[in-house]
């Protein structure tokens, strides 16, 4: 049986489907829970709180990503990266709870801020470990699967979060995302033992790169 990719891409990828699959519950009917359980006065007063909470996400990921990505550029070795996408990404798993229990405009920007901060810590380290780790003569392969994986899982999430809020709820909805997003972060400690050293070595060196059968 041919070795098709090597096990730290593997994991990244199966991990980053079950993250999208859980995130992608929330963004078709995001608007719909601010208007049912935020929202005071309506639908413009709805509309203008999903706004806003847009922009308390992507401002501060904008801001604190690339400081982040250098100060992880400065620090020799892989295991820094590990770290901030594995912690990263645990903070996010919990956001979704927060969701739960809001009941306040400002109780969405604020759990929208930590969301932010987490995936500012994630993002960068997730690209430069799957970018280290691709292998050659195979980057457009591999990264065609990471992009594969995400349209799969926000495709099946988008399909399925109408359906589930309609049957269970909201707050089961939510615990969902959370589940898949804790999941798919403990999928990632697989991977902890397979980052470079300072030395630029694996922590379980054994002379090449590890590899996984398909």
């Amino acid at each position: 049986m041919p070795k098709i990719v090597n096990q730290v891409v593997k994991i990244l990828i199966i991990s980053d489907l079950f993250f999208n699959l859980g995130w992608g519950l929330v963004s078709p009917v995001f608007a719909i829970f601010i208007l049912e359980n935020i929202s005071n006065t309506g639908t413009l007063h709805a509309a203008e709180i999903a706004g806003l909470s847009a922009l308390f996400y992507w401002i501060p990921k904008s801001l604190f990503e690339t400081p982040i990505g250098i100060y992880l550029d400065r620090k020799h070795g892989e295991k820094d990266d590990f770290w901030a996408m594995f912690f990263g990404m645990l903070i996010i798993s919990f956001v979704p709870l927060g969701y739960s229990f809001s009941s306040m405009p400002w109780h969405i920007y604020s759990l929208q801020v930590i969301y932010a901060l987490g995936m500012a810590m994630c993002l960068p380290a997730w690209l430069a470990i799957f970018t280290r780790h691709v292998d050659k003569g195979k980057e457009a392969f591999e990264w065609g699967m990471e992009t594969s994986s995400i349209g799969i899982g926000a495709g099946i999430a988008g399909g399925l979060s109408g359906i589930v809020v309609a049957t269970f709820g909201f707050s089961t909805l939510f615990f969902l995302v959370s589940a898949l997003a804790l999941f798919s972060t403990l999928l990632l400690f697989s991977i902890r033992n397979h980052v470079f050293t300072r030395e630029g070595r694996f922590l379980n060196f054994s002379g090449e790169k590890p590899v996984v059968e398909p």
